[in-house]
């Protein structure tokens, strides 16, 4: 609203605040021609998932952290910009359920349905005149597909100036192994809506967490949690994001180099 004001009394041009965006879908066409045009040919294709994360943390929590995150990661970068999330990926089968599907909420793909729209999404900002199409999965079962797609089209287009690059350093990332070295242990930092997320969003937007339903949990118990949430605090998150962003921001820096030689 502010900014709107500023606009119309003269204060900002009208098309200062798109200009400032690194979000895809907040541009218009002719923005992210000119953007990739002066240098920005760097983009992020974030990853997230829409599954289960316990009684407390919404169902949306990877696609959340994983916008904020890329966001964060191309402004560092400063010619980066960023795709729309992927929210629906591999959570396992649908009949029997298995994984995260045997809980309400949860919607999967096949992988190989994953890899095919990751695929087309990557050929097309290839088209479009992007240099490096960097791959940021927040989830682990979207871990192997990214990389299997890179490496395919990387195969492919060996002969041309674009690369895909699978983040490796940024999922996990090393946030975890920070907990643990501030006196966490790995049972209580957890593998899934354990400390890592809930304190991400504790910092970041905690309406999406329950905080009265915070509660350990372990693999197979039902409650869909495995570590100790109630541990979480904000000050975690801030170290763990910013763990996570330099991680990605730093990999990406070296693979524009490293893998054109």
């Amino acid at each position: 609203m502010v900014a709107w004001m500023l606009v119309a009394l003269g204060g900002i041009p009208a098309d200062g605040i798109a200009q400032e965006s690194v979000f895809l879908e907040e541009l218009t066409w002719t923005e992210l021609r000119d953007a990739v045009a002066a240098g920005k040919t760097t983009v992020i294709i974030p990853t997230g998932g829409t599954e289960q994360n316990g009684p407390h943390m919404v169902l949306g929590k990877h696609n959340y952290l994983v916008r904020y995150k890329a966001g964060e990661v191309a402004r560092r970068l400063g010619t980066a910009l960023v795709a729309p999330v992927m929210a629906y990926v591999p959570e396992g089968d649908v009949d029997p359920p298995t994984g995260h599907m045997r809980f309400p909420g949860t919607i999967t793909t096949p992988p190989e349905v994953f890899e095919l729209v990751l695929e087309y999404a990557a050929r097309s900002f290839k088209q479009h005149g992007f240099l490096d199409i960097a791959l940021l999965g927040d989830s682990g079962g979207n871990q192997a597909s990214q990389a299997a797609v890179a490496e395919r089209l990387n195969r492919e287009w060996v002969g041309t100036p674009v690369r895909v690059h699978h983040l490796t350093d940024y999922y996990p990332g090393p946030g975890d192994a920070w907990l643990v070295t501030q006196g966490e242990s790995e049972q209580d930092v957890g593998s899934h809506a354990g400390m890592h997320d809930t304190a991400s969003l504790m910092f970041l937007n905690p309406s999406m967490l329950r905080l009265d339903r915070l509660a350990p949990g372990t693999r197979g118990d039902g409650s869909g949690v495995v570590g100790n949430p109630a541990r979480s605090t904000p000050a975690y998150g801030e170290q763990i994001l910013e763990r996570q962003i330099s991680a990605a921001v730093g990999q990406i820096r070296t693979l524009r180099v490293s893998s054109r030689r």
